[in-house]
């Protein structure tokens, strides 16, 4: 079996970091077109053995690609396209049905109540997502809150199926080295207590809340990890606040894992979120959470993740004062980490382009 993924841009994010997860525990022989950039993350993703083809889209109208994307798929004969983010579900789904590939999947990462990606969900946003949705044969939903939005915008039920992230929780796990030599390389002294965030820094992640917190946190530092379009209004608010050396900017990394070690406690203010990815890395690690929206968390049964918490931006300022007083002690990964394992997610995927790949055409587009 023969797989394109298609996603729009390889930096640093959520979906791009878990579908760089995701390729390793794939059975099926996997390939990546990305329309935009490169980025630190195709490079990693090339290293591990896997093909990435540089579309080259030169912005949102850049209708060329569509020809591009579909010449590549008729010449490299896929069996199955699965797309990723907006703008490769929309040209990538389109690109996939003129090449007449046998089976088109694709999942939603980032759809919120009032944007997806960022994107404000204008009704043109909206009727080109639906109208590119039909052109494939199932969406992959992250969570069921994911489901709920969609059918609400009119996404048959039928044509969804629910397969949540997935993570190495190994990969995630506290290491005191790694937690010394990320502190050293950033700054951080050895007993500062340190609050983290991972994420897009974008107006819907809010993580002006996290710097506005600060003044009443004494010597506490913020970490935020990451990088995007607030990053100049983030850096003038702490300077404002005069905590501006007290907040660490540490970009877009790859070693995710030595940075959730150098924090003792991961926030997650964002009030839309389709899954939570950040949380359940952060449980990985042993780490508190304290968070707004996170359906990864909410979804399972009561105490699956004890150690995140659901806290009112309100009291978010107290909540990390008292943590800062007292730090906890670093904590098991609990069974939520266990329930999103990758390995289980590459399962339910091929398991899904199997049975479109057997289904008969009528089967596939109902």
């Amino acid at each position: 079996m023969k797989v394109l993924h298609v996603i729009t841009g390889l930096a640093a994010g959520g979906a791009e970091q878990q579908l760089r997860s995701l390729l390793p525990h794939l059975r099926a022989s996997c390939e990546v077109a990305v329309l935009t950039g490169h980025g630190a993350l195709a490079e990693a993703i090339e290293r591990a053995g896997v093909p990435v083809h540089h579309v080259g889209m030169r912005g949102n109208r850049d209708v060329r690609a569509v020809g591009r994307l579909a010449r590549l798929m008729r010449g490299r004969r896929y069996d199955v396209v699965h797309t990723h983010l907006y703008r490769a579900c929309v040209y990538g789904r389109l690109a996939a049905r003129l090449a007449n590939v046998p089976a088109i999947v694709a999942t939603e990462h980032s759809i919120g109540h009032r944007h997806i990606e960022g994107r404000r969900l204008t009704r043109p946003v909206r009727a080109l997502y639906l109208a590119s949705e039909r052109l494939g044969h199932r969406t992959v939903a992250v969570s069921p809150s994911v489901v709920e939005r969609l059918a609400a915008w009119g996404v048959p039920r039928r044509r969804m199926v629910v397969i949540p992230n997935g993570l190495d929780g190994a990969a995630y796990r506290f290491d005191a080295g790694l937690r010394r030599s990320a502190r050293e390389r950033l700054g951080l002294a050895e007993d500062a207590f340190v609050v983290g965030g991972v994420g897009r820094l974008e107006p819907v992640k809010r993580f002006d809340r996290l710097v506005a917190a600060m003044p009443s946190l004494g010597r506490a530092t913020l970490l935020l990890v990451g990088s995007g379009t607030c990053e100049a209004r983030l850096r003038d608010q702490a300077r404002a606040l005069g905590v501006d050396r007290r907040v660490v900017f540490a970009g877009e990394s790859l070693d995710v894992r030595a940075l959730l070690s150098a924090m003792d406690v991961l926030v997650a203010p964002s009030a839309e979120e389709t899954f939570g990815l950040a949380v359940v890395e952060a449980l990985a690690s042993g780490l508190p959470v304290l968070y707004d929206s996170c359906p990864a968390v909410d979804d399972l049964p009561p105490g699956s993740a004890p150690g995140a918490r659901r806290v009112p931006p309100h009291l978010l300022a107290a909540e990390l004062s008292a943590l800062a007083a007292s730090p906890p002690a670093r904590l098991a990964p609990p069974d939520a980490v266990r329930f999103y394992d990758v390995r289980r997610q590459a399962e339910q995927l091929e398991s899904l382009y199997l049975r479109l790949l057997g289904a008969s055409p009528t089967e596939k587009e109902r």
